[in-house]
């Protein structure tokens, strides 16, 4: 199949895949850090870089119903989170296209 192409990010600080270091998303990109992964605290992201989608499904989040879909990172494909496909709620279509990486899957990389 080949080697996956990988994007570098520039920012100063970047957020990476805590397996093999791959770039993930911009700190500038971060709209919240005040969600909740399945292993503990994770960050609401604008957009992400060197990841895949894993098939759509209906899954009962805190906030409730959501059609979401796991990403992974193109180059391991270590599970780094989520995307947020759909939202039943309205107080909850703000995250629709957004994307979830859960703190204990990323690692800083850059000028913190």
């Amino acid at each position: 199949m080949g080697r996956p192409f990988k994007q570098y990010l520039s920012g100063p600080r970047v957020y990476c895949c805590s397996n093999c270091k791959a770039h993930a998303a911009d700190h500038d990109d971060i709209i919240s850090k005040a969600f909740q992964g399945r292993r503990g605290r994770a960050y609401l992201f604008d957009s992400v870089v060197n990841v895949s989608l894993g098939p759509k499904e209906n899954r009962m989040l805190i906030t409730g119903l959501h059609t979401v879909a796991d990403i992974f990172c193109t180059v391991c494909e270590a599970n780094l989170g989520w995307k947020y496909e759909m939202a039943y709620e309205e107080g909850q279509k703000y995250k629709e296209g957004k994307f979830i990486l859960e703190k204990a899957n990323i690692v800083k990389d850059g000028q913190w």
